[in-house]
């Protein structure tokens, strides 16, 4: 259950009518702090994200669903319902302390600056010149008229 500090950041966000991915965006944080003081670890930056945007979807963030599973992925396991026609149950118990139980066994260098850099770099190489420059220059709209001059 993500923290009332959290759910009020994500919903002011909201309410300032800014993107989905930006009200995610506090989750994800949150979910970096959390590996930070220890309470649980991840395998990697990607991990920590993953975690957050799932949290983000059950508060209610209007987020695209998750990924997937790969063709590799559905050979090994059993085939998964689509998401429309599975009904919601209640989560096993089990299988939420096993995930926990798993979580903390692992490092917490997934969420270091570092990780996180080397994450953020990854993903801008797989983006394309155009989409790069794009986003740099709605960034810039965002940033207040004062600061801009400075830079």
């Amino acid at each position: 259950m993500p923290e009332k500090e959290t759910l009020e950041r994500a919903q002011e966000d909201a309410r300032e009518g800014k993107a989905p991915s930006t009200q995610a965006g506090e989750f994800v944080r949150e979910e970096i702090h959390h590996v930070r003081e220890g309470k649980h670890g991840v395998k990697n930056a990607k991990q920590a994200i993953a975690i957050g945007l799932s949290k983000a979807r059950k508060a209610g963030v209007k987020l695209p669903p998750a990924p997937e599973r790969t063709a590799s992925a559905e050979k090994d396991g059993s085939s998964r319902r689509s998401r429309k026609s599975a009904p919601s149950r209640k989560s096993s118990a089990k299988r939420s302390q096993a995930t926990v139980r798993a979580l903390k066994k692992e490092g917490r260098a997934g969420a270091s600056r570092k990780s996180l850099s080397r994450h953020a770099k990854a993903v801008a190489r797989s983006r394309s010149k155009s989409s790069r420059s794009q986003s740099a220059r709605k960034a810039a709209r965002t940033r207040r008229s004062s600061r801009r001059a400075a830079a």
